[in-house]
């Protein structure tokens, strides 16, 4: 794969870094920087993102010296309007009230936000088994973007952080794959540890995002459908307003879908709530349960009435470790 970098140099190609605010764009911004050339820098704003990230989104040109990161952000104007005619025309047909659907008609608008745009048009939120927020918030719009800054519709090389050991799908990803068009995307990192990447924000000077520091291994998303239990309880211990953003948006959802209902977070989330427990239960249930996350636990309640640690990083960030 040697022959295929210097073939993209010799081109010309065009180096893009995906930024999405996390620990490991960030290395992969970094490290594009340590290369000494040229690259744009773009950031996918789902709308759904813990106001820390956005700031550290902003921040991280001045901060490095790299470039500014520009922003894209998917648009489903086109979808919604196509579900509005959908919805005048056939929801009568399949017996609902004339009621809902002129609430549904009502709502149903362009809000600002692409993740509950998306979520809207989609009548439900995304899950584990249909992942669609990725490809319709990151990558697509990315992708479109990438296109604009190919030279003369020459060679792009798109800069990806993932690494191996975040998930099993993940694992043995090759360095170099080519993708459609004259785009090759390219992994870095992808043997790299955690431990490796937080190594490079210290050579940098740069300060991981503050999420991080506060409990959340990840923080694409506030929250992401995927967070783990632990993840959520911190969430609703620190930012309840998230879990308060989130509950509307599932009553949004929920009045334009013919199903008349929406959850935040798949039914096997929380096994300990009712199936397609609205996220305020699933953050009680987080918050106040251990063992097995069936029946509240005493030692949970007298944790969730502490104020939470200054540092709670389970990244070793608050030993030192920065």
């Amino acid at each position: 794969m040697i022959s295929v970098e210097r073939h993209l140099r010799a081109s010309g190609a065009t180096d893009i870094v995906s930024v999405s605010g996390g620990k490991d764009s960030t290395a992969t911004y970094l490290l594009a920087i340590e290369r000494g050339r040229p690259f744009v820098a773009l950031f996918a704003d789902t709308g759904n993102e813990h106001p820390h990230t956005y700031e550290y989104v902003r921040q991280l040109a001045a901060k490095t010296g790299g470039p500014e990161v520009e922003w894209v952000r998917a648009d489903f104007a086109s979808d919604i309007a196509r579900k509005r005619r959908f919805i005048a025309e056939r929801w009568a047909e399949d017996g609902v009230s004339q009621q809902r659907i002129d609430r549904a008609l009502e709502l149903l608008q362009p809000t600002g936000s692409p993740y509950l745009d998306l979520c809207m048009w989609k009548g439900r939120f995304p899950s584990r088994k249909a992942q669609f927020c990725t490809e319709e918030l990151k990558r697509r719009p990315l992708d479109a973007r990438i296109l604009q800054h190919q030279r003369g519709g020459g060679w792009a090389i798109s800069w990806i952080g993932v690494r191996w050991d975040e998930s099993p799908a993940r694992s043995g990803l090759a360095r170099w794959i080519r993708d459609d068009g004259r785009v090759w995307r390219y992994h870095p990192i992808r043997k790299w540890s955690a431990a490796d990447v937080f190594a490079l924000h210290r050579r940098h000077g740069l300060e991981p995002n503050p999420l991080y520091m506060l409990g959340m291994g990840r923080v694409g998303c506030m929250p992401c459908i995927n967070a783990r239990k632990g993840e959520i309880a911190q969430i609703a211990r620190r930012f309840p307003q998230e879990v308060e953003r989130i509950a509307e948006w599932e009553r949004l959802v929920a009045e334009v879908s013919k199903r008349g209902a929406a959850t935040y977070f798949a039914r096997d989330t929380a096994p300990g709530t009712p199936v397609g427990a609205p996220i305020r239960d699933v953050a009680l249930w987080a918050r106040l349960t251990r063992r097995g996350g069936r029946n509240l636990d005493l030692e949970a309640l007298i944790e969730d009435e502490s104020p939470p640690p200054a540092c709670q990083s389970i990244y070793g960030l608050c030993e030192g470790a920065r």
